[in-house]
């Protein structure tokens, strides 16, 4: 069977070139003759790994050297808990944007900790837009702010990065990182599961400035200790080491077309033309308001819902999976991360056009 086009929120398709790679080192990685996920952690194969993995990292989102680079796991979720224990820093309160599922899942779980102010919230416009900056609430004496930047299940995103002032600014980067620039030094930690545009399952990226290490709250899991983490290289105890050498791959993998820049017109380009394919259709409909669509995930409905059962039929037929929208909105989701490639798209849009034509 040939490869299909996987449209899934996560875990998502990785490279065809890491994919080949990683087949070619699969019995004997560098002349070891080992794979890696036999390697011990603290051996030097995996150490060279790790450390590759980091700086192809650092060269890629060009991480200021004030900032550690955390390789975790728990999955984006368990920096929920994390960031409260780690950025408190003797303040009671924090401030957290609501604008989709998983603000409301980081919202729960910091108010196990602190006090949280809503700075801002779109549920009551069912989370298609982002709060306009005249409605904001910002506490200067909040111990940071955290947002989501894109929430992958409403296929919202904010167009620009938070102003909070002398306020730490924390981002939940999971969908949209190494998808295009950014300023790292804006912020003073960025988190991201790696499923999505990093590599498989099982690993999460820490991103935080070195002022911001140590004074947890006190009982805070010695695993979930920033500085625990960096003083040991994030090897405390055993890290992801199979999920680790693949983001390493793909880290290698963004160098050689181009980085951040020449990824980000990719993707701009392949988002702009599927929602063009949207738009100018009167069979298919985006909920979400123009400025703040997602580049990478991308919901839409059809003007009959009773069709969706065929059409995905349809497509999964035409070897296009994973189009079903999120259980809490339903309609279709299409996600194009880094590795969908720009074909994957063209053969989403002219399905689509061939099913609306079908049903006239």
């Amino acid at each position: 069977m040939s490869r299909i086009y996987n449209f899934s929120a996560g875990p998502a398709m990785i490279s065809a070139a890491v994919l080949q790679q990683a087949e070619q080192e699969f019995l004997n990685w560098n002349g070891s003759g080992m794979n890696v996920m036999e390697m011990s952690h603290r051996g030097k194969e995996f150490m060279s790994i790790a450390t590759q993995a980091e700086a192809d990292l650092r060269s890629v989102m060009n991480i200021p050297d004030n900032y550690k680079v955390l390789f975790l796991q728990g999955g984006a979720t368990a920096q929920f808990t994390a960031i409260p224990m780690n950025l408190l820093r003797g303040k009671t309160t924090a401030d957290y944007f609501n604008t989709g599922q998983w603000s409301k899942k980081a919202i729960a779980e910091a108010k196990r900790y602190c006090d949280v102010n809503i700075v801002a919230s779109s549920e009551a416009d069912n989370f298609a837009t982002v709060p306009d900056k005249s409605t904001w609430n910002l506490n200067p004496d909040a111990a940071y702010v955290h947002y989501t930047a894109n929430e992958t299940i409403g296929g919202v995103e904010f167009d620009h990065i938070p102003d909070t002032g002398d306020v730490p600014l924390v981002v939940d980067l999971s969908s949209t990182i190494l998808s295009r620039p950014i300023d790292v030094s804006r912020f003073t930690l960025i988190y991201a599961g790696a499923q999505k545009n990093i590599g498989p399952a099982g690993l999460t990226l820490v991103i935080v400035r070195d002022d911001f290490i140590g004074d947890t709250l006190p009982g805070t899991p010695v695993t979930f200790d920033y500085k625990v983490q960096a003083d040991n290289d994030s090897m405390y105890n055993t890290p992801p080491t199979y999920a680790l050498y693949m983001a390493g791959l793909g880290f290698q993998w963004l160098k050689e077309l181009g980085g951040l820049p020449a990824m980000g017109n990719i993707n701009q380009r392949k988002a702009e033309k599927l929602y063009a394919a949207i738009d100018n259709s009167d069979f298919y409909q985006n909920p979400v308001e123009k400025q703040y669509r997602s580049w990478m995930n991308i919901p839409f409905t059809l003007n009959n819902a009773e069709l969706d059962t065929d059409f995905l039929a349809g497509a999964k037929a035409a070897g296009l999976v994973t189009l079903k929208g999120h259980r809490s909105v339903g309609g279709m989701r299409a996600s194009i991360y880094n590795a969908m490639p720009e074909e994957g798209v063209d053969a989403l849009i002219a399905y689509m056009q061939e099913f609306a034509q079908q049903q006239s």
